[in-house]
């Protein structure tokens, strides 16, 4: 067996190498391009991705490209050409829409057209899974093996990554244990940790229901805000409360508690959509000026921990009826969803607004 990192170990040195702003290479069978964060790009990283020549673009997604009125050529995603004079703060602009109020006008932008986006549509995958803004500095290169080993980076095959990055992977018990709760006596806690190594997944085992029988369940995405501080901008907090009583009340239940903050964007990015809410923008188009969908979420993974947890039926505790649908197209049968109306405050109103209008929650 070869001490070298596999496709998947690659992919989360990658995540880790663009969060602290180094490059990385990413190769297809035809080209190599170099490949840098936005969010982390400092100046002197910029002068040496100019030295190498060739075209350096700002790849970003269709949303962002919307919000800045940006032709969109690749479907996805537009690759916009890097003035001759652009700083670290012109690209980071581009990329953040902190000040778009302030200062709208970004262009004009140019954009290019033609050849092959796909690496560049990695690259943004790979920011967009390491949690950063989704936006990345690309450029050509030269054989991207020599390149990748002359500078001590990271390179990343395309047709290898391609299938890891659409499937969450297989995630692996590490530990349970008793766990007595406010609930019930009877709470055992499960921890699951996925292949590569990224955050821990949790399970929370009220009393010892029955795997042949449809289990009262609840997908609680984490919310450092809400569950912890007690933010009243959500009902985030209210519903994990509420559901963990109900299944206490009833003697048992399964909470799965995804390390999927603010929809699966992370909790700095879900602090700039909350800025940009103060600014007048709801939930969703907040999101979607930062560059994500609505809901980055993949509730797959909540459906391989009941299954490995032994659980094929549940009552699922929601009222986001596209979960139920997921839960089902990843062979978990929904016998029943059972309503969790709870936490509106006079702070989150427009936020359950824009659930029930946009995103299709039944409040």
């Amino acid at each position: 067996m070869s001490l070298a990192p596999d496709i998947v170990e690659l992919l989360a040195r990658a995540r880790a190498d663009l969060r602290m702003g180094v490059p990385v290479v990413l190769c297809s069978d035809q080209f190599s391009v170099l490949v840098l964060a936005v969010e982390t790009l400092s100046a002197a990283r910029l002068h040496e991705i100019r030295r190498q020549g060739g075209d350096v673009v700002v790849a970003i997604t269709l949303r962002r490209a919307q919000t800045l009125k940006a032709m969109v050529y690749d479907g996805d995603l537009a690759r916009v050409r890097l003035p001759d004079d652009a700083n670290v703060a012109w690209i980071q602009a581009i990329a953040d829409p902190a000040d778009d109020l302030i200062a709208p006008m970004k262009g004009p932008l140019t954009i290019q057209r033609g050849g092959d986006a796909g690496l560049h549509r990695l690259g943004l995958k790979l920011a967009k899974s390491a949690h950063l803004l989704p936006a990345v500095l690309v450029v050509q290169v030269e054989n991207g093996r020599e390149f990748a080993d002359a500078h001590h980076l990271t390179r990343v095959d395309q047709a290898l990554a391609a299938p890891h990055l659409t499937d969450p992977g297989p995630l692996h018990q590490v530990i349970s244990a008793r766990l007595p709760l406010a609930v019930s006596e009877a709470g055992r806690l499960h921890v699951f940790r996925p292949q590569d190594g990224g955050e821990e997944h949790y399970a929370v085992v009220i009393g010892r229901p029955a795997p042949d029988t449809s289990v009262l369940t609840r997908l609680h995405s984490a919310c450092f805000t809400g569950d912890l501080l007690g933010s009243l901008k959500c009902d985030c907090g209210p519903q994990l409360r509420g559901a963990l009583a109900q299944m206490g009340a009833e003697g048992t239940g399964v909470l799965l508690y995804l390390n999927q903050e603010g929809r699966g964007i992370g909790l700095a990015n879900k602090m700039r959509a909350y800025s940009l809410q103060d600014q007048g923008f709801d939930t969703v188009e907040a999101n979607h000026r930062l560059g994500f969908e609505d809901d980055e979420r993949d509730f797959r993974l909540g459906a391989d921990i009941l299954k490995s947890l032994g659980f094929g039926n549940v009552r699922l505790l929601t009222n986001n009826p596209a979960k139920v649908a997921m839960m089902e197209s990843a062979g978990i049968t929904v016998s029943e969803r059972v309503p969790l109306k709870v936490g509106e405050t006079a702070h989150n109103q427009e936020y359950l607004a824009t659930k029930a209008t946009k995103s299709g929650h039944l409040l």
